[in-house]
């Protein structure tokens, strides 16, 4: 039932979404390390930050500047603090990339609803929440919807949008999705119909997106940001049936690793959070779903990590798990070195590890060839 409504959706959309600006995929460049320099650079492109500043003047705008100038991160992440209108947001974004040597990512959480990082203050159009367009709106309306906001992310300098929300709505009182209207639905169906929608409309302005939380935060009882979540008793088949069906009908860019623990797929004796559990990133998703793309974690700052878990053995735990980008968001507090401890971190494992080296290479080829979509500047 879910591959047909998701195929129904596809013929749909083909009909109003005409050709996305996206570029082709084309074969990942080259990613054998000549030396650790090389090595340094290729783990540089694994790792997205939060920064402070909300200017091009802002000294530490200047010094995330210079990170991107040295290669040393793959991209930012704007919170609402980094938003001040179009003008210096798009004078921040157009910086960073003249800086780059390669192209940066440039995300921002702007799903709708309660998650919008770029404020009606600060003049940037407001979006219904995810419940509230499935409720409201047929697909096409949210087609459109979607793609004017889409529209306006891509004129302000963001290439990348970490949404949509693929969660089931299975625990309607869960603080973190339920609560807070970001599931579509609790029907499978009608999640893949919005979803699609959101991720065609996106494409057409050449911006990229991500399926999250996988796989699925909608049953939990706790918030990820907060601690501990464990969905075990909770979670449903159907939850992980969202992500593959979207995934076969190519409509996954990237897909976000959450930090829910779900017994059911441990491979070891310790308990890992999905995005530290290779029984979630390298069986489920890329085996049973045939995955190809590049994974992204969600913040490995959040407290159902870094509460438990030292930073060394997030970080390793994080890349042999199999995300391909790891996100330090920086929210609550600021590291301005969190990259350089990152890669300190991943350059000693590689060198102990020939796993450790093996992923960082495998991710460097993944992020690469996700990077050759972006429309040219």
């Amino acid at each position: 039932m879910l591959r047909a409504v998701a195929f129904i959706a596809l013929l749909f959309l083909g009909s109003i979404g005409g050709s996305a600006p996206l570029a082709q995929e084309t074969p990942a460049p080259a990613a054998t390390p000549a030396s650790e320099t090389d090595l340094a650079l290729m783990i540089g492109q694994m790792i997205m930050v939060g920064f402070e500043g909300a200017s091009v003047d802002d000294p530490a705008f200047r010094h995330i500047l210079e990170k991107a100038r040295r290669g040393r991160i793959t991209g930012v992440l704007y919170l609402q603090r980094n938003i001040a209108g179009r003008a210096r947001v798009s004078a921040m974004n157009r910086a960073l990339q003249r800086s780059a040597g390669r192209p940066l990512l440039i995300a921002i959480d702007q799903e709708g609803g309660a998650i919008q990082r770029a404020s009606a203050k600060a003049g940037f159009p407001q979006v219904p929440s995810a419940r509230s367009v499935a409720g409201r709106t047929t697909p096409r309306d949210a087609y459109e919807t979607y793609g004017n906001l889409a529209s306006h992310l891509r004129r302000w300098g963001f290439n990348l949008n970490l949404g949509p929300v693929a969660d089931l709505d299975v625990n309607p009182d869960n603080p973190v999705i339920g609560r807070l209207g970001r599931s579509f639905s609790a029907d499978p169906a009608t999640v893949v119909q919005y979803c699609a929608a959101f991720v065609e409309s996106h494409r057409e302005q050449g911006v990229l997106t991500a399926l999250k939380h996988f796989p699925g935060h909608g049953s939990s009882r706790r918030d990820s940001h907060d601690g501990w979540t464990d969905v075990t008793e909770t979670s449903k088949p159907a939850e992980i049936e969202v992500f593959r069906t979207l995934i076969s009908q190519g409509y996954a860019d990237l897909v976000m690793s959450g930090h829910m623990y779900d017994a059911k797929f441990q491979t070891g004796s310790r308990r890992l959070p999905a995005s530290l559990e290779p029984g979630v990133l390298r069986s489920l998703l890329r085996k049973r779903l045939g995955f190809r793309g590049a994974v992204i974690s969600d913040d490995l700052q959040m407290a159902a990590v870094s509460g438990r878990f030292a930073l060394k053995d997030a970080v390793v735990g994080a890349v042999l798990a199999g995300n391909d980008i790891i996100v330090f968001g920086n929210a609550k507090s600021v590291d301005p070195q969190i990259d350089a401890k990152v890669t300190a971190i991943l350059e000693a494992a590689a060198a102990k590890d020939p796993a450790v080296r093996n992923a960082i290479v495998a991710a460097y080829g993944r992020v690469m060839k996700l990077k050759s979509r972006l429309p040219r500047a």
